[in-house]
This record gives structure tokens, sequence and C-alpha cells, in this order.
């Protein structure tokens, strides 16, 4: 990638060359998941909260044919602008993003992807993309599992979201060999819930801890696969199970009724939550990806000063 097309701001860049912690973070929850105003408020915080845990917030996205990692103030405004008319990106859209000079919101995979480029290993986000249901015949698989298997990037996220085929995308994550690890619980979330119903593979009970097996992982074991930090929504904030299981029952019926498939799934199923629960899920939603940026502040700040 040319110095044109990746172009990493001052904040993040003094970091990086002073080997402190750096956390990456997506723009496709600002231009895509959060209603106009709310989404940049969001933006803020969780810049607020990287930086008051010592690490330093890359928002990245593409703007006019560049990856930029790391947003001014007027970029942030730009991506949570609607009139702005993003194009949701993930890894498979930017050689074209870039190629045409587009602009456009990252998805996990295409942040993932730029993030390593830029040379930042922590990544936080709400919840990955998984095997999605009924992909048996479908084939609806998120590219975000293959990028994590071929892409040195930790991942902190509440999970998979509920919507998704949640012990299929356990099964390809460790077909892939990326690490699972749960954040002090023995439970793999689920998103808007704390419990999955499904063990997790390893649970970490600290940032030190979590560091520690990042480092061991990428020092000592062959191949270039990332690393899964599931953190668990805060329990004051989860969703009640019975209000949730109503919501995806009924959002699973929409998506057969108007015969969604594909990249449209998520946003058709979680405008119907957010607009079905009143807003209950959309508090939800700020909350967990706000605890995933302070974990993994602590994590990319722990890393930092174990090197």
């Amino acid at each position: 990638m040319t110095a044109k097309q990746l172009m990493i701001n001052e904040e993040v860049a003094d970091a990086l060359a002073q080997g402190r912690g750096v956390v990456a973070l997506e723009s496709t929850l600002l231009a895509h998941g959060l209603p106009a105003g709310r989404n940049r408020a969001v933006a803020a915080r969780l810049e607020t909260v990287i930086r008051n845990a010592g690490a330093a917030p890359a928002t990245i996205a593409v703007l006019d044919g560049t990856a930029r990692i790391g947003l001014t103030e007027a970029e942030l405004d730009r991506v949570c602008d609607p009139a702005a008319d993003l194009v949701k990106l993930s890894r498979r859209d930017l050689g074209p993003a870039l190629g045409l000079r587009g602009n456009g919101a990252t998805t996990v995979a295409s942040t993932s992807a730029l993030a390593h480029a830029a040379g930042i290993s922590l990544f936080a986000t709400g919840g990955m993309g998984g095997v999605h249901r009924g992909a048996e015949t479908s084939w609806d698989v998120s590219a975000d599992l293959d990028v994590l298997a071929s892409t040195p990037v930790t991942v902190v996220c509440s999970g998979v979201k509920s919507i998704l085929d949640i012990p299929a995308t356990l099964e390809v994550l460790e077909s892939r060999s990326v690490p699972v690890l749960s954040y002090r619980t023995d439970h793999f979330p689920a998103f808007y819930l704390r419990d999955s119903g499904l063990p997790s593979p390893w649970r970490v009970d600290s940032p030190e801890a979590a560091a520690a097996v990042i480092a061991a992982h990428h020092a000592s074991v062959p191949g270039d696969a990332g690393v899964v930090l599931a953190n668990p929504i805060p329990a004051v904030h989860e969703m009640p199970r019975a209000l949730h299981d109503e919501l995806l029952r009924t959002g699973l019926e929409l998506l057969a009724e108007k015969g969604v498939h594909g990249k449209d799934v998520t946003p058709l199923l979680l405008e119907h939550f957010h607009r079905t629960s009143e807003g209950a899920s959309l508090d939800a939603n700020e909350e967990l990806v706000v605890s995933n940026a302070e974990l993994a502040a602590a994590v990319a700040v722990a890393l930092a000063e174990s090197r």
C-alpha cells in the first residue's frame, strides 16, 4: 500500500513510534450502526475512554481514496454524517474504494487488515461477524473469520451477535486456529447477552493475562492468525433474555418475509432490535462497545509495558 493510500494521523504515528498502546476502531458502527447524532457522541466517547486508559485511539475509514488511520474531528464529523453516504467496506472492497478514490466505512475485516498494515495489533468493536444461520445452504459466512485467520490482530468484542450461528462460528475459529479467550468468564458471550450457553475455550482474568497470551501467540506459534478476546456486556446493561429472544424470533421472521441475505442481514436485524425494543438494544450496543474499548486499551498498555 502506497503512502498516498495509507495515512496515519500524528497522534497514532507518535504512539506507534514511542511503543505506546494503540487501539483501532471501526467506522461502520458510526456510519451504519447508530443513528445520526448519537453516532458522533459515541465516537467521541470511545476515543476518550481509550485516551484515559493511556492508549491512542485510531478510528479507521477510507476517505477520498485514502485509508485514514486515526481521524480528525472534522473527519469524524464526516463519517457520522448520513449525507456522506459512506459505503460499507469489507476487505474485498478496499481495492475498489482505494483505486476509485471512494469513501467508505470499515467493517471488522477491513479494519483488521488496515490496522495491521499500519502496525496496530489491538482492535475494539461491538460484535464480530460469523457463520449465518442456514449457511449450510446459503454459504453466508462473514469475511471476518478468514481475515482473523490470516491477520495478526487481536479483536476485542462481545462475542458474536446472537442472530448468527454461534456454535458453527466457534467451530470455524477452531479450524482456522484462532485462539478464543473470554474475559473473566468461562462462557462465550453473545453480544446483548453475557452467556451464549457455550463454553469458552480459554479464560483470562486481567489485561495482563490477556497480553501475555497475545504476546506468546504471536511470538511462539507459527502462522499469522489473530486472537479473539470476548468481553461480556456489563451485567447492568445486559438485555433481558425474554425480550432478546422475542426480538430475535420476530427479526428472523422479518428476514424470511423480505428475503434478505448477505451483508444486508445484520443491519436489518439490528435496526429491528433498536426500533422494536424502543432503544433498549441501542443503549446496550453503546455500553458494550465502550466496555470493549476500555478493555482493549488496558491490554494495549499492558502489551506495550511488557515489551
